[in-house]
């Protein structure tokens, strides 16, 4: 009989390989036999469907031929392989059932219905967090800091491994050595074959003969530890640096990640905006309408000349570059923000003054 698999799942003929992964999704997801009103026909359909498609050599054969029924019968076996599943590797368990590895579908519908092929991941210790004091010309300029951390440490005697030193490490009765543990799982579509990691030996497939008195065979202990942290310049308030590795340990794993975050102090003269440095000069009207030349002190303790021009208006700003935060894109800028202070009180002098630049136009 003649199958059309592209409209089985609804894409084009020139769909791409991620179309037609999303389509099979979608489709595998509604009609899945475990589901509320799952269909099991209409899902073993989509499955052949998508298991020819997703395999160039035989979506090839079948753009050529058809349908299922070509000449070439992919191998002799037709789509569905010796299972009726093209694709999947089938073997016979000693119960009758049926044992195999689900691919892409372990990922696809394990949270639905579990099992497919167990991932062992990695254990990893417990993350920390801490929080840190900087200077606003720390922050700009980057630092090393020392930190203490009460945390839960690699044994210094055992090195982790929870012996006692010069004794030998036996192999695990209960998982034989492996460091995991299998475990046939039973669904509608047969047995799946999982793993977990061994709890009598933490996944490491050994045991110590004798504990060390230590860490009493844990292979971590709690210790206060000093770590330094290199703090990079342009760092933000408020902002959360990662430190790999620096959290908990756990025996037979990799150790956690340690989270800083950082609390600048404001500075007295200068506020941030990106890479640039903003600060405001009160000058005073003469200043503003005379010029003078102003004394600046950067953060990394230079002293700088600075003219103010004569007859800068309130609230202008003046720039002095390569002054600012430094990144890899180059050092930011100082810029000036002119605040003219107007004076209050006037002498019956400078009023006289004022009316003679007053009849002048100024």
């Amino acid at each position: 009989m003649s199958k059309d698999y592209y409209k089985t799942l609804g894409v084009e003929k020139n769909a791409s390989k991620d179309e037609l992964k999303k389509a099979f999704h979608k489709l595998a997801h509604k009609h899945h036999p475990d589901k509320n009103k799952g269909d099991d026909s209409k899902y073993k359909e989509v499955n052949e469907a998508y298991q020819v498609l997703s395999d160039d050599k035989k979506r090839a054969s079948f753009d050529q031929f058809g349908n299922a029924d070509g000449p070439q019968g992919f191998g002799g076996q037709g789509f569905g392989g010796t299972g009726g599943f093209g694709g999947f590797d089938f073997t016979r368990a000693s119960n009758g059932g049926m044992e195999f590895d689900m691919g892409d579908l372990g990922d696809i519908f394990g949270d639905f219905f579990g099992g497919g092929r167990a991932r062992q991941k990695t254990k990893k210790g417990r993350d920390l967090q801490t929080s840190i004091d900087l200077s606003f010309e720390e922050s700009i300029f980057g630092i090393e800091k020392k930190i203490n951390l009460n945390k839960q440490s690699v044994c210094n005697i055992c090195n982790g491994t929870g012996a006692k030193v010069g004794t030998k490490m036996n192999t695990c009765a209960v998982c034989d050595g492996q460091g995991q543990i299998r475990e046939v799982r039973r669904s509608i579509l047969g047995n799946f074959a999982t793993t977990k990691t061994c709890e009598n030996c933490g996944g490491a497939g050994k045991i110590p003969s004798e504990k060390c008195s230590n860490c009493r065979g844990a292979g971590v202990l709690k210790t206060n530890e000093d770590i330094s942290v290199k703090i990079p310049s342009g760092v933000n308030n408020d902002e959360s640096l990662r430190v790999r590795g620096k959290g908990e340990s756990i025996k037979g794993g990799e150790n956690g990640d340690l989270y800083i975050k950082l609390n600048v102090k404001k500075h007295t003269l200068y506020t941030r905006d990106d890479l640039n440095l903003i600060m405001d000069l009160n000058i005073k009207l003469t200043d503003a309408l005379l010029g003078m030349t102003y004394n600046l002190k950067t953060l990394d303790n230079k002293n700088i000349e600075v003219k103010i021009p004569e007859g800068i208006n309130n609230g202008e700003m003046l720039r002095v570059r390569g002054q600012g935060v430094p990144s890899n894109r180059g050092r930011g800028d100082i810029i000036i923000r002119i605040q003219v202070n107007m004076p209050t009180k006037l002498s019956r002098k400078t009023k006289e003054v004022i009316e003679k630049l007053k009849e002048e136009g100024l």
